[in-house]
């Protein structure tokens, strides 16, 4: 190996990252996720991102172990993402060795940082989970279609919020919104209470985001499209969507994540069909769109979406667990 280890610990050897150990990253990333793994189509970007550090664990030359962590909140947080471990070696520990690795070296390239968060699709159990501040939850709903059926059901969407929803109100789509714009959106002192914002922040994709202008370089440069129900006022709905991604999901799929924000179901509607609306000409072979969204919604939004025979309910209720704490 080159020589840019970073530090040993119990046999392990860690580096950071290249863009060269993209295969052997994949070689223990095989049918994660159940298909839907987004590393394969985000770990090049990844080794260029400001604030943004990726280790690597090898075990003699063999690559074992990995753990991506981005610094956010002005310093203050690293979020932690991309954890993972070659399946061979998994149940061994491995995952809690390369973590206090990669705390220790957070701290040793940025100091200022003081609390650890992540989010996780599953419920760690109590004694994992007491390490951790619980800080709140979403709910996620699931679904897939193919390129031939999107379209029908983007309309079957839309003959439906024309019979069960007599409102005027369409939220407004500010695609690529300005900074300007986003600032005084997501500054506002009263937003988080008004969206139900998860632990008064923002989820970007899995990525938990304070409210703090520190915070708008690190979404500007996700490409997000916005919907608001109202720019001009206080508004009571927001999403976003990120672009669509391919992942390994059926030989080769396309994934669609949607974050909501609010409790106004009618708006979720109408967001979710504007959402879809606008990627569905991007569609191709498959596609999976996960949309996070406050757990009062879920239940309107399941019954809302299901009856098209091209478009299914992809999974059951399941849900985004957002944890912190202390980095010490």
């Amino acid at each position: 190996m080159e020589s840019h280890g970073l530090g040993e610990s119990e046999g392990l050897t860690f580096f950071l990252a290249r863009p060269e150990d993209y295969d052997d990253v994949m070689a223990i990333s095989h049918d994660i996720y159940g298909g839907n793994d987004y590393l394969p189509c985000r770990y090049h970007p990844w080794m260029t991102e400001p604030d943004r550090l990726v280790i690597i664990a090898r075990r003699g030359s063999r690559l074992v172990a990995l753990e991506s962590s981005l610094v956010v909140d002005g310093g203050k947080t690293v979020v932690v993402e991309g954890l993972r471990v070659c399946p061979t070696e998994r149940g061994h520990g491995l995952a809690g060795v390369i973590q206090r690795f990669a705390d220790g070296y957070v701290k040793k390239v940025y100091p200022t940082v003081k609390n650890k968060r992540l989010t996780r699709a599953d419920n760690p159990g109590p004694e994992k989970l007491s390490k951790f501040t619980y800080l709140d939850k979403r709910a996620i709903l699931s679904l897939c279609g193919d390129s031939e059926t999107f379209d029908g059901f983007v309309s079957y969407l839309k003959a439906k919020l024309n019979v069960s929803d007599g409102s005027t109100r369409y939220p407004l789509v500010t695609k690529h919104i300005d900074q300007a714009a986003l600032k005084g959106l997501l500054l506002n002192p009263d937003v988080s209470s008004r969206l139900q914002l998860p632990g008064s922040a923002i989820i970007q994709d899995w990525q938990p985001l304070d409210l703090l202008e520190s915070n708008l370089e690190v979404l500007a440069r996700r490409n997000l499209s916005w919907f608001v129900d109202d720019l001009n006022e206080k508004p009571l709905f927001m999403s976003f969507h990120t672009p669509l991604y391919p992942v390994p999901f059926n030989g080769g799929s396309l994934r669609l994540n949607i974050d909501m924000f609010g409790t106004d179901a009618s708006l979720a509607k109408r967001a979710l069909t504007a959402h879809l609306n606008t990627v569905k000409g991007e569609i191709q072979s498959t596609v999976l769109v996960h949309m996070y969204m406050h757990p009062s919604l879920w239940e309107v939004m399941r019954q809302f979406c299901e009856g098209h025979d091209g478009v299914k309910q992809w999974r059951n209720y399941w849900e985004q667990l957002f944890l912190e704490r202390e980095l010490v």
